[in-house]
């Protein structure tokens, strides 16, 4: 903990670079990218979550693509830019930032994506070894069991213990805070697997805007 002296110096730097993060990370890509394609309001289709998995239900794999880039990139940017001018510690604290404007995002009444892809994209401009380790798991677990929830779930609680194991403290422990947020995101998705209704990978569902809301309908992927 630092001192009262240079806490008191240095809380507005921490602070401001947290909600560089924040605003960064609260850009709702899904949302915008949908919008412009004329698309309407992508929280009225399929879940309503802004993330790249329901708006791959519009039929649109690029803008699908695009918003996973996008989700991914703004994490990236947040840490690469704070890291350049301020050190790894102040780009820690840009990467917390730039996840919770992705989780709750304050353009959309703080209701924002479940944040798989801006976790991958903080994780690779942080060590980017751990970033391709998280994809490899999530791959893995993808091609075996075909639940995506589950491969992202089981990759982000595998990262932190990586991260620890590697050496990298600083980085587990605010990876460990990242996973359970990521976590809680995905309490519904936890609850189908646990009912066994979560929808598997490639698992045909109704067009978008049509889904009722049985929870068997419901996506199985973390966007």
């Amino acid at each position: 903990m630092p001192d009262p002296i240079s806490w008191g110096i240095a809380w507005p730097y921490y602070l401001s670079v947290i909600a560089f993060g924040y605003v960064l990370g609260s850009i709702p890509f899904g949302f915008l990218i949908t919008r412009f394609a004329g698309l309407g309001d992508i929280r009225d289709i399929g879940s309503g979550n802004i993330g790249s998995t329901n708006v791959l239900r519009t039929g649109r794999k690029s803008l699908a693509a695009a918003t996973l880039l996008g989700d991914a990139l703004k994490g990236t940017v947040a840490v690469l830019v704070t890291n350049h001018y301020f050190g790894f510690e102040m780009a820690l604290l840009a990467g917390l930032g730039a996840f919770l404007g992705h989780l709750f995002p304050v353009w959309l009444k703080f209701n924002g994506g479940k944040g798989v892809a801006t976790y991958i994209g903080i994780l690779l401009g942080l060590y980017w070894p751990a970033g391709l380790a998280f994809l490899a798991i999530w791959l893995v677990m993808a091609i075996v069991l075909r639940y995506s929830s589950l491969s992202a779930l089981t990759a982000s609680l595998t990262c932190p213990i990586l991260l620890y194991v590697l050496g990298h403290t600083q980085m587990a422990e605010m990876f460990t805070l990242l996973s359970l947020l990521l976590w809680l995101k995905h309490h519904e998705n936890i609850g189908r697997l646990l009912r066994g209704q979560e929808t598997k990978i490639g698992a045909k569902s109704k067009p978008a805007g049509n889904m009722p809301e049985d929870p068997q309908n419901e996506p199985g992927s973390p966007a």
